[in-house]
């Protein structure tokens, strides 16, 4: 097994808040959050607060790279079926727990960022095992896709943290074809104390909190965030708004997809075009009063589009009417902010922009 130790050093990386937010900084850290923002909207919102982190490392695993990253321990929401949909269901800090053990997954040559694949964490200090855990995919406004959990440490000293990526159950395309077809793992040591960790920046948003919006995500050069392209390659066929996420459209003509035309969708956070995924998604492909498609879409990774959802539809012209339905809202964890968006969808046709 290869073992890199700290390629980018171990750093914090500063909390980004919104322009003219005047927060606090350097709280000292007390295991308690502020109260979760009443009346909150269905919707994206700012959260009450943003936080700093600090780098384990970056390591490959097999095709892919995995970047390690912790912070303060702190509540997230998981989606739970409720009988007549879906729901968030708040996860909050146990007793116990320590950090929140972040890890991000991209192929390393183009910076595409892989959202849907299994991802578990073995920690261990001393070469006795701490915590072994399969961590969620989750969606942060500050990081966008990645994964994680909240976990419970064995004091200061060095640890050992090793990767599992899974084979991601997703179509692959061009350069992707032959690779991730097979689970690998990385390991990464590092040291920690809660002395670095209760340094790390925590930034309120009292003045922002609840508001429909987002923080910035973080500026990190060597962090792919999963930004979704403003306009993807292809013949536009337009966007709409639904649950409030944006899908974006377009049709394909390239050999990777096969002989037919390629209906690719882009689901995106309404504020900073972060990739969404985990979702159901279907489409229904009309040309006047002719039925193309009416289906499932695949979820698929592409060097160009990236993360994407798409099927191959025959006689697809950028004059079709295109409409999506979401048939299970997006199967994340999220971070503070996303956790009343992205549940309830109505049918959404594309509408081109100079439409």
């Amino acid at each position: 097994m290869n073992r890199r130790r700290f390629l980018t050093g171990v750093g914090t990386v500063a909390a980004t808040s919104l322009a003219g937010c005047v927060g606090e900084l350097g709280r000292v850290y007390t295991s308690s959050e502020p109260p979760v923002v009443s009346n909150r909207p269905d919707a994206v919102y700012v959260p009450t607060h943003v936080e700093g982190m600090r780098v384990v490392g970056m390591a490959d695993a097999g095709d892919l790279r995995v970047g390690l990253f912790y912070s303060y321990p702190h509540r997230f929401w998981v989606v739970e079926a409720d009988g007549d949909g879906f729901t968030t269901q708040k996860t909050g800090v146990k007793s116990g727990d320590d950090i929140h053990l972040m890890a991000s997954v991209w192929e390393p040559e183009t910076g595409v960022v892989v959202p849907e694949t299994g991802v578990s964490v073995e920690i261990a200090k001393d070469g006795e095992l701490v915590s072994e855990e399969v961590v969620y995919p989750m969606l942060s406004q500050r990081m966008g896709a990645h994964y994680g959990d909240n976990f419970g440490l064995d004091g200061d000293g060095t640890y050992d943290v090793t990767v599992g990526v899974g084979a991601p159950s997703v179509q692959r395309f061009g350069s992707f074809t032959d690779k991730f077809d097979a689970p690998a793992q990385a390991t990464l040591d590092f040291e920690f104390s809660t002395r670095d960790r209760d340094d790390i920046q925590y930034t309120m948003l009292d003045e922002d909190e609840g508001k429909r919006g987002a923080v910035k995500p973080m500026s990190m050069e060597m962090l792919p965030l999963g930004t979704a392209l403003d306009s993807l390659p292809g013949t536009n066929l337009g966007r709409a708004t639904s649950g409030d996420v944006v899908f974006v459209g377009s049709a394909i003509d390239a050999e990777r997809f096969g002989d037919d035309p390629y209906l690719a969708i882009s689901p995106r956070t309404p504020y900073n075009s972060l990739v969404v995924p985990g979702m159901g998604l279907s489409a229904t492909v009309e040309s006047g009063s002719d039925t193309r498609f009416d289906g499932g879409l695949r979820p698929g990774l592409d060097p160009e589009l990236g993360f994407h959802y798409g099927t191959s539809v025959a006689g697809l012209t950028g004059d079709d009417d295109v409409t999506l339905s979401v048939d299970v809202p997006p199967q994340v964890a999220r971070h503070e902010g996303y956790e009343t968006a992205f549940l309830d969808f109505e049918p959404a046709r594309l509408v081109p922009r100079n439409a």
